[in-house]
This record gives structure tokens, sequence and C-alpha cells, in this order.
């Protein structure tokens, strides 16, 4: 079909199921209860549904008090048997995939089922609304007369007892309709290649002719395919190489260090960056508005949502204070808490969010539950430090391309303090005023640090440690790590990374 053609007819779909989106902004939690209770009817048949007795549950109150709280531990075991062919364990549908993720730690690999209607119901139908958004705000777009480069992971699938694990996107890739193959490049068999290097030539062989209109990655990882871009043709901006390309669709990790860079690689007027907020576990939320930073939680994906109050005092998160999407305040960072159409049940997924509307429903993703420095009591989050740095990489015409930061614990008679490694893409003049004015802006955005830092009572003040160009992506390859779903943990109370970058720095 020719894309002209084909843009014609798919944009006229897409803009169709805005009229549902708009149903459940407009009854979020009758939408979330329906769903809630067709979850544990689909269920109540499997273990888990037996074990909990999930045909008496009618409530929520008897949903939060008869299913406890998991987490991949605690679920693991129940796991590798549907792995190894035991079916009906948490979801009635055979799971035939797993979505293998080590997260930002350095823990063990995790499995993660996706079923049919995970695939379906949440990850390709979240594709097609974050098209239907876009169009519904950009009316006049040409998104689909060309092709979206996509720059998922670097792992094909692996069979495995009669079920297939890999990156998300390579299982999301290896099942694409054929609409999303139609629309996107580089092809599917360069798309799965294994080998980090040998991939990124193979794209940019294969894209650089293609009428690219969109792009589709995790921002780092994007970032160094860009760069080897303008190498291999010799331009100064993406705008010149692919003119066409009108919107860049990103997630992963904070696009807030990252704008003003992405916005000097696309100078076109109007070019548009919309963000997105999925895991391996499933597809939560999308920008819905042009030029914001709020993205709209989708309520219809076969996910029921949870919300913990969050307290780094408090890493167990306590149950009892668990809360459906009713309850939520502003401006409260909230441990989510997912159940799936996958059979993930009440499961803690690890990020933390805030809601920055209620109608309707819009969030923030502010961290992860257990990246965070909190050594001293200063309970410093992933969301302070982006904001932290945005604001000082602008005041001084500075771009920071990647960073971490641990703690440097007491001894003696010294004080504590936070070290910072920090790649910088452009860096500014004078390091010293960029510690100094990066410290004063952690202490606006998080009382607690200011405190700390008061008179130099508890904490001296930070220190930078410049890393040479690519130390990051080294530590990634040394780490096997190299792939569009792998990221650099931003923050941490250990100094193990710190450690690690510091050594190779040398």
């Amino acid at each position: 079909m020719p894309l002209p053609l084909f843009h014609s007819i798919a944009s006229w779909i897409l803009k169709k199921r805005i009229h549902q989106i708009e149903l459940f902004m407009k009854f979020p939690n009758e939408v979330q209860e329906e769903l809630r209770y067709h979850l544990i009817s689909k269920a109540k048949y499997t273990e888990v549904g037996k074990r909990y007795g999930f045909e008496s549950i009618e409530s929520y109150n008897d949903f939060k008090n008869k299913i406890p709280l998991s987490n991949y531990e605690s679920i693991s075991e129940a796991i590798e048997r549907c792995r190894k062919g035991t079916q009906n364990i948490f979801w009635p549908s055979p799971i035939k995939w797993f979505a293998k993720s080590s997260g930002t730690t350095q823990a063990k690999s995790k499995f993660i089922p996706v079923s049919t209607e995970a695939l379906e119901d949440c990850h390709y139908k979240a594709g097609k609304d974050m098209l239907s958004l876009y169009f519904n705000n950009n009316e006049h777009s040409q998104l689909l007369s060309g092709k979206c480069l996509r720059l998922g992971g670097s792992h094909e699938l692996y069979n495995e007892n009669n079920s297939s694990f890999g990156d998300l996107s390579a299982i999301i890739i290896q099942n694409l309709p054929f609409w999303a193959e139609l629309s996107s490049t580089p092809s599917h068999k360069t798309s799965l290649i294994a080998e980090w290097e040998t991939k990124m030539k193979a794209i940019i062989t294969e894209t650089l002719p293609e009428k690219v209109t969109s792009l589709a990655g995790i921002p780092s990882w994007m970032l160094i395919l860009l760069q080897n871009v303008l190498r291999e043709t010799g331009k100064t901006t993406v705008t010149e190489v692919w003119p066409d390309a009108e919107v860049y669709f990103h997630g992963g990790v904070s696009f807030k260090p990252y704008r003003d860079l992405y916005r000097s690689l696309f100078p076109k007027p109007g070019f548009q960056f919309y963000e997105i907020y999925n895991a391996s576990e499933g597809f939560f939320a999308i920008q819905d508005q042009n030029n914001s930073e709020d993205l709209l939680l989708m309520l219809d994906y076969g996910i029921f949502y949870e919300f913990i109050p969050f307290n780094l005092d408090n890493d167990a998160l306590d149950e009892a204070n668990c809360i459906p999407l009713s309850e939520v305040q502003l401006n409260t960072n909230y441990a989510l808490v997912i159940t799936t159409n996958a059979g993930l049940w009440r499961y803690k997924i690890g990020d933390t969010v805030r809601f920055t509307h209620l109608s309707p429903y819009r969030i923030q993703v502010t961290g992860r539950t257990k990246h965070h420095i909190n050594a001293f009591g200063e309970e410093l989050i992933i969301d302070n430090a982006e904001k932290a740095i945005q604001k000082v990489t602008r005041d001084l015409n500075c771009v920071v391309s990647n960073y971490t930061a641990a703690p440097i614990f007491m001894q003696n008679q010294k004080k504590g303090a936070h070290e910072w490694v920090i790649e910088f893409e452009r860096e500014p003049e004078k390091m010293e005023l960029f510690a100094a004015l990066l410290d004063q802006a952690l202490q606006e955005e998080n009382s607690d640090y200011e405190a700390k830092r008061y008179k130099n009572m508890t904490l001296d003040r930070l220190t930078i440690n410049v890393a040479r160009k690519g130390l990051f992506y080294e530590w990634l390859a040394k780490n096997g790590k190299l792939g569009g779903q792998h990221k650099v943990p931003r923050l941490s109370n250990s100094r193990k990374i710190v450690e690690e970058l510091l050594q190779m720095n040398a």
C-alpha cells in the first residue's frame, strides 16, 4: 500500500480512538473498578485465584485485604515454573513470552510474563494511542506519510521450554502487526541484531535513504545513534538529514537533561517531543498535550493501579497505606503498584510517580523506590536531581549527557557529602561555578538536602568528577548492558558504580 494512502486511512482510524480515551478521562474511577472486576473474574480459577479466594472478592477492600502486595522475589518461583511449561498459575491464557530485564540494578535477570492480552490490549494499543493523541493535537501532521525510526533492545528472542524470552522491545517487534511494520524503519531483521555496534552501523545504512517522519527510543541511546548519523553524513543537525521528521517519542529515562541538546539537533520550527512511560511490566502513561511534561495515565490497558505514599525512611512500603486511584492527592510521591492482564497481582514495580492533575489523571515519573540518596536523611530523589541539572545547564549553557551520584560517607572528623560523576556533551566554562550552582539548585528542590547542607553542619558541598567522553558507554559495555533497554542508575546509596566509573576514568 502506498504510504500516502496508508497515512490517510490510518490517521482517520487513529482519530476515532480519541472518543474512547475521552470516556475514561471522564469516568476514570468507574473504568478502573470495572477493570479490577474483570481481572479478578478472569483469573479466579488460576492457582493464584484459588489461593486468595478470588471468587469471594467483591469490593476494593476485599481485593486489598485478600491479595498481598508482591515483588519479583516473591513470585519468581512461580514464574520459573511457568517458564518450564506449567500454565494457569497466575493468568488463564497461556504465557508464551517473558520480557527479560535486569532493571537498572546489578540484580539477577527478571523474567516478566507477557500474555497475548498484554501485547494486544496494552503495548500495541498504547502504540496506536501514542499516535492518536499526537494526531489529535497536530491535525496537519504528515507523520504516516513516512516512517518511524525505532530504536529498541539489542537482543533476539531465545526459545526455552516452549516459551521465548528477550527484551520487551524484541518481543514487540517479533509480533508487530502489519501496519506497524509497514510504517517503521529499520527492518525487523536489523532491529533484532544482537551485537550493538554491528546493529548501529546497519541501522544507519538502512535508515539514511528513508523518509523518516518520527523517531522513538530511549534518549541516551538515541543520542548515540544520531551522533553517529551526523558523523556519517557530515551534517550539523538531524533536521538536515531527515527534513520531514516532526516528532520524537521518548521514554525510559528523564528527558530533562537531554531536552536542550535534542532541540539543537532538531531546530525545525514546530518539532515536537512526546514522552511515554512504559516498562517490561506494562505501558502506563502518554503525553497527551503539546509542550507538556505531564503524562496522561492510561486507564483501559488491562492494568489496575494502586499507590503507596512513598517515604524514603520506609522502604518496606506499608501495605496498609495502599490506596486506589480515586484517593490519590496532588504533589505526593507515590510508589506504583499494578495488577495486570499478564498475571501480576498487586505488584510493586519499583517506580515512583507524582500526580499533577486529578481531572484527568496526569502524572510525572519521579524516580525509583531504590534509586535515591538518603545516607544522611537528605532524601534526594531522581526528580530533584533532574530538575537541578536542567536549571544549571540552562544557566551556564552547557549540556550533560550522563551522570550518576553516590554519598561520601563520614569518616573520622570528615563530614559526608555527595560525589557526582558527570559526562558532558558541552562542558561549562567554570566547573567550580557549575558545582556551586548545582549544589544550590538541589537545596532549592529539596528542603531535606538544604537542611543537611545548612552551614555545612551535616553535609559538605557536593564534589564533581568530570568523566571523559564515552565513559558511561564503556561502563555499560563492560557490564554487558549495551542496547536500547539499559540505563545507568542515576542515584544510589551504594558507592559501587561510582567507584567503578572513577577507576575506569583514571
